[in-house]
């Protein structure tokens, strides 16, 4: 399994709501719950994240 570099979002807040993202693998966009560090680790395209984060503004 690839070793993933996850990040907190810019868009995190200071409540523990947080995603972190790692794009340091080719090919893939990995997103996670920061609070659930162990848990499941949603993988994308880097076209259907940017596509995902176009949507969100």
């Amino acid at each position: 399994m690839p070793e993933f570099d996850f990040v907190k979002s810019s868009y995190s807040n200071t409540g523990g709501q947080c995603v972190e993202v790692a794009r340091n693998i080719p090919r893939t966009v990995a997103v996670r719950d920061s609070k659930t560090l162990d848990g499941p680790i949603l993988r994308l395209t880097p076209k259907a994240w940017e596509e995902f984060t176009a949507s969100l503004t």
